[in-house]
Order: structure tokens, then sequence, then C-alpha cells
């Protein structure tokens, strides 16, 4: 086993396997690749070799950029102190990089790029900061293509009056496999896709590094899917190619069954292997704590050899384990290595470009001003507790279909809460409490643009009106939540200064979401009448309260940093006025008589005087 130190020592070369790439503009050496390593990706050392670092300037001699890449953790580079100071690695080859880390001193930046180029002339973005808070940060670049010999960071604003300043400047990435007429790996960082991820740590990207633990043990380098058995992950070896063997090297959450696949055309695929009934049964059988258990190295000789450009594992059921006995539970699936052996292929494999923003201006595709007598159902349908959904978050009310709870009144429509004691049934509960939910699945499902609402909330501890997209396809057991994604453009939980906007998607859901609270200007309050606002392109979401820009997340950013893009494909609006609940509860310590919900709050339910209220809700799309 050649062991990621000893590659270290070799100071004027380039890694080839997932450890931080040696700064040197020389002819790149690979490590075989079958061998692993016990250590895990952030203990790997890396190497200096001054001439392939540079930079516009330094604060004196004694913070000159070769020190980010020395592997001293006490020494530092230090930028003079202008705003658009940059500093720039040669990689020594054209290389596939999956990940760069930063580690700031106290003068950070505040606003800066990441760019690579093949002829250090030519830059393109991969990673954009806007605001930046310093400390240690992790840009992984899937799913962009970010290939090259040459990487910079361009400062564009400083967080203080002094320069940028770097303990050190980590790249981690390796040369994709070329087109070979002899038997290799032709998998090796090469682009590799997954219908979903667990997050930006786990990406699909990981899974061609040329690493992996030998003990097949611990969280080094690897994809891990979210909890769900219909998971699958591919890799594009760039070119039609004879293939032989597949090596598929598991962490302990390995699959129980599987396929493995080929195709030609990325949509058309072949099955070439599926384990045999008695394997599925040993493994079916092999049933372990989660410290106890180990991964498996799948090495699967095809009988004949066969032809395809990609490769993909399609899994059928995923590992038990003791969650304690005799009780098990299952996790999604998560391999270390995914290796192609045979011949053909090309190193021109790439990721594809991500969509961009479509030009044009918008124009309104939905809208409501809610005039009729009624609620007008061919653009709403009225969501039912025990039919259509059922309880969630922990919150007390159930969805009902009342013109006490759902009404038309003086242009608005109105969410009102009711009580009374044990008096609804409903999806085989008894609730106290009732109130509405509306939204426009099946009537008005879109991807992209303009969603505003006017609204008026009640102010109250545990009241919890909320304006909101949801992924269409929630209720498919093979996405489900959070994979589905979720859009909140305004929650209240019954502060009258504030509201929420957040992102729920795998990597960042629940108490975990990206998301910012927003507080009124001028002494304003949520019982008074706001508009609030989403914009969604393919880009970026960005978040408005009364046309002041309240959050913007990109792209770019959410899945450098945090999780999957799970926001391109079609979502539906939900109006509601939920009572207690998980999120209330978090920020009002409330445990009675209801989770999230005083009496104080029970008593203005029961006297009549809870509503939501809403003037209108408009849709704006471009085309």
């Amino acid at each position: 086993m050649r062991s990621r130190t000893l590659l270290a020592a070799l100071a004027a070369t380039a890694l080839l396997t997932s450890g931080p790439l040696l700064a040197a503009p020389a002819p790149a050496v690979a490590a075989p690749a079958a061998a692993g390593w016990d250590t895990d990706r952030a203990a790997a050392a890396y190497a200096l070799n001054p001439a392939a670092v540079t930079a516009s300037g330094s604060e004196h001699a004694g913070t000159g950029p070769g020190l980010a890449f020395d592997g001293d953790a006490a020494t530092r580079w230090s930028s003079d102190f202008t705003d658009g100071a940059w500093i720039r690695v040669d990689l020594g080859a054209v290389l596939r990089v999956d990940r760069v880390t930063l580690d700031w001193e106290a003068a950070y930046g505040k606003r800066y790029v990441l760019e690579i180029s093949k002829n250090g002339t030519d830059w393109t973005p991969f990673y954009t900061e806007t605001a930046g808070t310093g400390g240690s940060v992790t840009a992984y670049t899937h799913p962009q293509e970010v290939t090259g010999r040459y990487l910079r960071l361009r400062g564009l604003e400083r967080a203080t009056p002094y320069g940028y300043s770097l303990w050190s400047f980590k790249v981690y990435g390796g040369e994709p496999a070329p087109a070979s007429t002899t038997r290799t790996n032709l998998a090796l960082n090469h682009p590799a896709y997954a219908n979903y991820y667990q997050d930006a740590g786990h990406s699909p990207a990981f899974l061609t590094d040329g690493g992996w633990p030998a003990s097949l043990k611990g969280d080094a380098s690897r994809w891990s899917s979210d909890w769900n058995a219909d998971r699958w992950v591919s890799v594009d070896l760039g070119a039609p190619s004879t293939i032989d063997t597949v090596d598929l090297y598991w962490e302990s959450a390995y699959a129980v069954d599987y396929l493995l696949q080929v195709s030609d055309d990325n949509r058309t695929w072949r099955t070439v292997h599926e384990p045999s009934p008695a394997e599925i049964a040993a493994r079916r059988a092999d049933v372990r704590s989660p410290s106890d258990a180990a991964g498996l190295h799948d090495s699967v000789r095809l009988p004949t050899p066969v032809t395809g450009r990609y490769v993909r594992m399609l899994g059928k059921e995923r590992r038990s384990f003791h969650n304690p006995a005799p009780a098990t539970a299952q996790f999604g699936y998560s391999l270390y290595e995914f290796q192609v052996w045979g011949t053909g292929g090309s190193a021109s494999a790439a990721y594809p470009a991500l969509p961009a923003d479509p030009p044009g201006g918008y124009r309104t595709t939905f809208f409501d001003d809610f005039t009729g007598a009624a609620l007008d159902r061919s653009k709403w349908r009225v969501v039912r507790t025990g039919t259509e959904m059922g309880p969630v978050n922990g919150e007390s009310q159930a969805y009902v279909d009342s013109s006490d709870n759902i009404a038309t009144r003086d242009g608005s429509l109105v969410l009102k809460a009711k009580y009374c004691k044990g008096c609804t049934r409903a999806g085989g509960g008894t609730y106290d409490f009732t109130s509405g939910r509306v939204d426009t699945h099946t009537r008005l499902d879109f991807t992209y643009g303009k969603v505003s609402a006017r609204m008026r909330l009640p102010v109250g501890d545990g009241f919890w009106p909320a304006f909101w997209l949801l992924g269409s396809d929630v209720d498919d057991p093979s996405v489900s939540w959070p994979a589905s994604g979720e859009t909140d453009i305004m929650e209240n939980i019954g502060y009258p200064d504030w509201t929420s906007s957040a992102l729920h998607g795998p990597g960042y859901s629940a108490d975990g979401n990206i998301g910012a609270r927003q507080t009124y200007p001028g002494g304003g309050t949520a019982d008074q009448w706001h508009t609030y606002a989403v914009e969604w392109t393919p880009t970026a979401l960005r978040f408005f309260v009364d046309d002041r820009l309240v959050q913007e997340t990109t792209r770019n950013k959410l899945e450098s940093t945090r999780g999957q893009w799970v926001f391109g494909h079609q979502q539906y609006l939900i109006l509601n006025l939920a009572l207690g609940g998980a999120y209330p509860a978090g920020w009002n310590k409330v445990t009675a008589p209801y989770w999230g919900l005083p009496q104080s709050s029970v008593d203005k339910i029961a006297s009549g005087g809870v509503q939501a209220e809403i003037d209108w809700v408009r849709v704006e799309q471009k085309g």
C-alpha cells in the first residue's frame, strides 16, 4: 500500500488521490489505483513548492504566498491591503478539483471568488462568497465541472482594514483517467452522479477519487445517499468502453441487493450483474450495531466483457442495523469507491453546464384576490388531516374542510382557528382544534417564478401561519421529504416583530435548514398588512418582505457548502394556519397545555379571534 505520507514526500508531483494536491508545476504521478489508506481526508499531508504559488502581493517577506501551502498551521500568507488581492497555485497538470479548503486568519475575505484555469489566463469561477465570516471554509465543487491546471482565490472585499490572510489553502482532486488501450480503472477522477446524496461532504464526486480506508470503516471520502432504498450512483467513462470488472468498496451501509448496469446514452440501461440469492441472504443476515459494522469489497468480474460509456449501481435493498437489538433500522447506501476496469474511456468526460437564468421579463400566470363568495376550488385544493395529509411537526390542529375555518370575506381569504375540546376526529386521532390549509397541488404545479402574497397574521405564542412551496413529488415514496425540496417564503410563530424564511433539502432540513429571520423596520408588526415574496430561478432563491431583500441563497453556495439543490422541478403553493408544534415550541419552550401553545393562546382561539388573512396571491413567470 502506497500511503499519502509517501506521496507527500514527492514535493515535485501532484497527488492523484483525494489528498490535497501538491503545489508543483511538474508531471502528475499516480498512486496505484487499488491502494487504500487508513487516514481520512483531513489528515493528509501536502508539500510546499514556493515556485508553484504566486500572489498579487504580500504584507511583508514573512507572509509570502508559499506559506499558505506549507502544511504548517502556524505560518500564513497575508496579502497587501487591497480588496482585489489574489493568490494563485499551479497544480502541475490539468486536474479535476473536488474541493478547496480555506483556513482564514483573523483578516478574512468578506467577498471573494475561487476560479480555475487551464492556461493561467482564462478563468472560470466555481465558488463565490458574498458574506464570508472567516474560520475554515470548505467549498465542494460537485456537480460543477472544475478542471484545470491553475487555481486562484481572487478577493472582492476585505472584512477588515488589513489584507486577506490564510493559514492554509488546500486543494483536493486528481487527474482524470485518460483513454487507454491497456486494462485500467477507467473511472478514476471521472464525473459521478446520483439521484440523491446526503450532503455536500458525501456527494458522488468522492466515488472516483481513488481513496478508501483499508478497514472499510469511518467517514473518509465516501458517497452516502439519503435514507431510501431506490437510490443509484453512476460514472461517466467519457467514451464507449470495454468493461470486465467493477469494484465497489462499500462503507458499512452497503446494499444487500443491487443491480450493476451499463448504458451507451445515460438513459437506457442494461443489467450486467446482481448478487446471487445466497449472497443476498448472507448480507441480509449480517445485522450488527453501527459501531461494530464494517463495509464490504465487491469485486465483480463479469462472465463476458460488456460495452458501454456509463456504469451504474442501482440499489434495491439496504442493509439493516441493530438500533438497538432486537429493533433494527436502515440508513442509506454508502460507497467509498466505484472502480470500472477495462479499456477505452476518455479524460474528456465532463459534468454538464448548470442551468442559467432565462432571459425576458415576468408575466402573471396565476392570481387570486379572493373576491368571490367562496374559495375558488379550480385554483385551490382544501387539505384535510387524515385524507390529503397526516399529522406533522407535533401540531395540535386538524385541518378540515369547513367554512368555519376557510372562507372569503371582504376580498380576503380567511384561515381561522377554532377550539372545541375533543370535538374533532380525523385520521384516527382526536383533536381539540381545527384550522384551514389550502394548496394549489394538481391545480398549479410550476417551476421557477416570482411568488408573492399580501398577508395579515395573528400574534400570540404558538400561532404558526405559513406561506410556502413544496416539491410536487413529496408524496412519491421514492422521493419524499426533504428530497422533494421545501421553500418557506414566510413563517411566523406568534412573535409580533419578526418572520422567517427557509429552504429544506437533503443535508439542510428541519433545524438544519438554510434560513433567515427578518425584523420589520420602523416598528412594523406581523398583524399589519405586509407582502411576502420569493424569486425562484435556476441559480438562486431570493426572499423579500415588502420588496426588501431578506435572504438570498444561490445554488452555487448551497451545493458548495450544504447539499444537493432540489429546486429544479415543480413545486406548489401552500397557505395554512398551524397551532403549536416543533417550531413554536423550540422558541417559546411551552409544553402545556399543548406543545408550543400556552393557555393564553388557547383562550384567544376559544374567543374566536385567531385568523390569518390573505389579500391576494400572485405567481409571475418568464416565457
